[in-house]
């Protein structure tokens, strides 16, 4: 873990020819909260909630599982001309007072995101506060989560705030120091050190980080929590049907693990 956020996903770049999609069959969460941001294409999340959202580049999805929520993840439209899709999701583990809260969902357009150009650097602050500027994203726990745009040359120090700090790096090449990054690598830093970075090329990558959460965290399939009982509970909820369908995609669904059903 990176302050609270416990899992990393980059979706693609990835090119869909004509009649083929994405589809992330409905599946469940406890205890975390999943953030999805696109960079190109397009998303339906469909929830148990009810929500239904189409979600494009620059926008942020933020949906806090709470005590259990289920959603699914598809390509909208008829699919009949070719598309590309590439983005990412973060799952935010939730302090323990709110791993049980009630689950919800928040859709944040693009221009509602605080952006900034600093020394040449565009910034876009996805969740959080850096920078100066804060995100309406409502969170449950102090972090941070930036988008920078770098041209070749600039330089961009992390924000000092905050104990755990990562770079992860989307195009491009960035170096700190003696460490260098090309797209598709992360770096975690030491706490307390100040990092500058400095892009090699022209780059975008994703800052991220917070303070820690506290006790441990467990990570089973797509349940995360502070209790390992919980998890054990909830994959039986999911294989005996007892976690809430998805309206409009109730069919099909992603069983559990080495289970049959």
């Amino acid at each position: 873990m990176v302050g609270p956020f416990t899992f990393f996903d980059e979706m693609g770049a990835v090119e869909l020819s004509p009649g083929q999609g994405v589809d992330v069959r409905p599946h469940p969460h406890i205890g975390l909260a999943t953030v999805t941001y696109l960079f190109e294409g397009e998303l339906l999340h469909r929830d148990s909630l009810g929500s239904h959202q189409l979600i494009r580049p620059g926008d942020i999805n933020w949906m806090t599982a709470g005590r259990g929520i289920v959603h699914s993840e598809r390509t909208p439209g008829d699919r009949k001309a070719a598309a590309r899709l590439h983005g990412l999701q973060l799952w935010v583990a939730l302090p323990q007072a709110y791993e049980e809260t009630t689950p919800s969902f928040h859709h944040h357009p693009g221009e509602t995101l605080p952006v900034r150009d600093s020394d040449g650097v565009h910034l876009r602050v996805l969740a959080g506060t850096a920078y100066g500027m804060t995100s309406p994203v409502e969170i449950l726990s102090p972090l941070f989560y930036v988008e920078a745009l770098m041209p070749a040359g600039r330089e961009l120090a992390l924000p000092p705030e905050y104990e755990e700090r990562c770079i992860y790096v989307i195009e491009g090449a960035i170096h700190t120091g003696a460490e260098g990054a090309e797209a598709g690598r992360m770096l975690v830093f030491d706490p307390k050190t100040q990092v500058v970075l400095r892009a090699e090329r022209a780059s975008r990558i994703v800052l991220l980080g917070g303070a820690p959460l506290e006790g441990k965290r467990y990570i089973d399939w797509n349940f995360v929590s502070s209790s390992k009982e919980k998890i054990e509970q909830a994959k039986r909820d999911w294989k005996d049907g007892r976690f809430p369908k998805v309206p409009g995609d109730e069919v099909e669904f992603v069983p559990l693990p080495g289970s049959s059903s």
